[in-house]
């Protein structure tokens, strides 16, 4: 089975859970912005928590299918649409052979997931399906889709009935967005009264926000501790020499607009590190929307263990509500 594209709608590619391991080759991991709601999708259809689906932003695909299928879409909340008829969020979706999958105006978040039951069956690279386009890397043909393209599907795993994930199991973010950071490697480097306002001020989305990173404006900007630049490190003091930059780290360069790593971001280079966001909050950032007021919360490791202990526990709701 094939599914036609259409309209590619914005930037949408093929995405799985991503392919771990490769960063210290500087491969970055890739894979689902929200990793949450392409799970739920491909549960939704009775596929493997990491079957490949598609990633569109802002704007979603027009796609026709060849054969009888099921979808579900999951993420931001963009009305779905079947031959023109609006469909639930959230849920299975039966599709007949030459329907149309398409979808209305963003409302809210920025990432729809798209669930096609037997997943998209592009080929393995480096363990995963997910696309990573600066190194025109797996996904159909190492790059967003486009029109005419006609994406493999796999076969059905196993019937699905009238699935749906209920809304308390659904993501959603109060305002301002709140994002938690442990603080490092490198907050030394600026003095304590412009660490704390950093937490204290209120932060609102830039427009260079995409996969590699989300960028952060409208704060004070940090000021430094003197001291001699070391070999290496250039002579801005946001400057260091070379370190690795953990997924989600939270780089400022000069000191002026934060920037959060994210999926296909690089795994190293010259700007110090003002803390990490913790693994509980990345999905959410990929949901964030130009504009968007947000905040960051320093939080301890402890703290943010315990959130990664939240997130897995409501994972585990979810599958087993979904069977």
């Amino acid at each position: 089975m094939a599914v036609k594209v259409i309209n590619p709608g914005l930037l949408t590619s093929v995405q799985d859970l991503g392919r771990p391991g490769y960063f210290h080759l500087g491969i970055p991991t890739s894979g689902a912005m929200d990793s949450y709601a392409m799970r739920a999708a491909n549960l939704l259809v009775g596929n493997d928590e990491g079957a490949a689906g598609l990633e569109a932003v802002f704007v979603g695909p027009k796609l026709e299918f060849t054969q009888d299928s099921v979808v579900a879409v999951t993420g931001a909340e963009m009305p779905v649409r079947i031959d023109g008829q609006e469909q639930p969020g959230w849920s299975a979706i039966p599709v007949k052979a030459g329907q149309t999958l398409s979808f209305d105006y963003l409302k809210s978040g920025a990432r729809i997931y798209i669930a096609i039951a037997g997943g998209i069956d592009v080929p393995v690279a480096l363990g995963s399906r997910s696309t990573y386009p600066i190194g025109a890397l797996g996904g159909f043909k190492g790059r967003a889709i486009a029109a005419g393209d006609e994406l493999p599907v796999g076969k059905a795993r196993k019937a699905v009935n009238g699935a749906s994930v209920p809304e308390n199991l659904r993501r959603k973010s109060a305002m301002p967005v709140e994002l938690r950071i442990v603080p490092g490697l490198y907050d030394h480097r600026v003095t304590k009264s412009s660490l704390d306002r950093f937490f204290d001020e209120e932060w609102k989305v830039a427009p260079e926000a995409d996969r590699m990173g989300y960028r952060f404006k409208g704060g004070t900007p940090l000021e430094f501790v003197e001291r001699e630049q070391p070999f290496g490190a250039g002579s801005d003091p946001s400057n260091i020499v070379d370190s690795c930059y953990p997924y989600g780290s939270v780089q400022v360069p000069g000191g002026t607009e934060p920037i959060i790593l994210h999926r296909d971001a690089v795994s190293g280079g010259g700007y110090f590190m003002i803390g990490t966001v913790i693994s509980a909050d990345m999905d959410l950032i990929g949901q964030l929307q130009p504009n968007t007021p947000s905040r960051f919360r320093r939080v301890t490791m402890e703290d943010a263990m315990q959130a990664r202990h939240e997130e897995a526990a409501r994972l585990d709701k979810l599958r087993a509500h979904l069977g």
